[in-house]
């Protein structure tokens, strides 16, 4: 006669000997890739089972995808720390996890004093079958028209608000940081008396001022 699958139980938490860690649903962690060459997975915890005497145990997962491993690719508004909560689920062994991270919203991403190795951002979903994302839009800026990339050095018009990239209105980050005073053309075509009573603002991956 076949045996019967042996029982599994739910763990609330569990403690990572090998990084001293301890672990629970919601976490999100890092997970050793298939290929060592390759970055870590990022994951968040759904739930972390264990056999009847507290051995063997799995955790199941919800992976966060980076966008080189979306079907659209890495563009260039993606940060650098971005990745994408996707529908893909899964099941691991506990020992593939390397370490804990944060995955913060994209504004808490943004006022972060200073970004770790364990720091990243998410502002979408990701469907892995459609690569379809949710939201399917987002807010654009500068005369690109380009989604907000933390990443990069931009500068405030106090005209409209909009915010700019250097290189889109001709001048170096250098420029731009020395800058005292800043409108756009569209609002100094507008009223050119602005530049005499203007406060300038910059952003940078140091500062993490909200863009919005």
């Amino acid at each position: 006669m076949a045996k019967g699958k042996a029982p599994r139980r739910t763990l609330d938490s569990y403690t990572l000997r090998n990084i001293n860690k301890t672990i629970k649903a919601g976490d999100c962690v890092l997970m050793r890739p298939a290929e060592r060459s390759k970055p870590q997975y990022v994951a968040r915890i759904e739930r972390i089972e264990a056999d009847a005497r507290g051995g063997n145990v799995k955790v199941h997962v919800r992976w966060y995808y980076r966008p080189e491993e979306s079907i659209g690719g890495r563009r260039q508004f993606h940060g650098s720390k971005e990745v994408f909560l996707s529908d893909h689920y899964d099941v691991q062994s506990a020992d593939t996890i390397e370490a804990k991270c944060t995955v913060h919203s994209f504004k808490s991403y943004t006022k972060l004093d200073a970004v770790g190795n364990d720091d990243f951002f998410c502002r979408f979903e990701y469907n892995s079958a459609t690569g379809a994302f949710n939201p399917d839009r987002v807010a654009v800026y500068c005369k690109c028209e380009m989604p907000y990339n933390p990443d990069d050095l931009m500068v405030q018009c106090e005209g409209c608000s909009d915010w700019f990239h250097p290189a889109c209105i001709e001048m170096t980050a250098e420029e731009v940081k020395l800058l005292d005073h800043y409108f756009c053309e569209t609002c100094l075509s507008e009223d050119p008396k602005k530049l005499q009573n203007s406060l300038a603002s910059s952003v940078d991956l140091d500062t993490k001022v909200a863009n919005s």
